[in-house]
């Protein structure tokens, strides 16, 4: 069964295989970009749950989510309601998101930003540093072992942080073996894009103790942020209840502040 992912991922593969851009030419840019500001040091400071707040146009199952989205306003709302950090959709086929959202969103705010987008390659990591990005996304479902490290070791070498996501305990063993120290739980099933509640709970038993833990998709409400805090996460990653909002300030500020446990990576350790 092809799943949104395999679709996603095919379309991306694709393009990166037609890209004939010169590399040594994107290194170079990628090395002049401005300093980044430390996406995992920002999620583990602190003795609250820290928010990732997400700039999300559109969803391949719900379509459009905000026809009027402004990202530059968007992002000082969300730093006003307190997130620790901003995730910006770039991929424009299926999220409708772009690089001038991400570029837009860093600019109005001083919080880090992850790009969020389905990297397959070498540039997709050197474009998420030109584009000004702190952090990049890598999911293991749609890597091999080979690029799982490659563009782990990559990401560092430019001064950005990797959010390694996974889906299952299979993918979060790969994770481990590939160094990853920052780790998002994805309750999405892969194959229905229906949410897990339960997911992240069950998955964050297979990652190691030091780890930065992340837990994304189906989170609502300040019941569901004190629930993965109990589970020992650091950080929730929040995107259409945040969008869809009337005042996502507020929306924020209702799930910011609730305080990491004993098990969790950051400053309670």
């Amino acid at each position: 069964m092809t799943t949104y992912l395999d679709r996603i991922i095919a379309s991306h593969r694709a393009h990166a295989a037609g890209d004939t851009r010169d590399l040594a030419d994107l290194e170079a840019s990628a090395r002049s970009a401005a300093p980044c500001r430390g996406f995992e040091a920002a999620l583990r400071a602190g003795d609250s749950l820290a928010v990732i707040a997400e700039v999300k146009r559109a969803s391949p199952s719900k379509g459009p989510l905000k026809a009027d989205l402004d990202p530059a306003t968007m992002a000082k709302a969300y730093e006003h309601g307190g997130a620790a950090a901003l995730s910006v959709l770039t991929d424009i086929e299926f999220f409708e998101g772009s690089e001038a959202d991400l570029r837009a969103a860093r600019g109005a705010a001083g919080t880090p930003v992850l790009r969020k987008d389905f990297t397959v390659s070498t540039l997709d990591v050197l474009d998420a540093r030109v584009m000004g990005a702190d952090a990049v996304l890598l999911i293991v479902a749609a890597l091999s072992d080979g690029e799982l490290a490659e563009f782990l070791g990559l990401a560092r070498s430019f001064g950005m942080d990797a959010l390694v996501e996974v889906h299952d305990e299979a993918e979060a063993s790969r994770a481990m073996e590939a160094g990853a120290t920052l780790v998002g739980v994805n309750q999405r099933d892969l194959l229905t894009f229906e949410v897990d509640t339960g997911r992240a709970v069950r998955v964050a038993q297979s990652l190691g103790s030091d780890v930065c833990r992340v837990a994304e998709s189906g989170i609502s409400g300040r019941d569901d942020v004190a629930r993965l805090a109990e589970a020992g996460f650091d950080a929730v990653l929040v995107g259409e209840s945040l969008v869809c909002s009337p005042d996502p300030a507020v929306a924020v500020a209702q799930l910011a502040g609730v305080p990491r446990t004993a098990g969790a990576g950051g400053s309670a350790r």
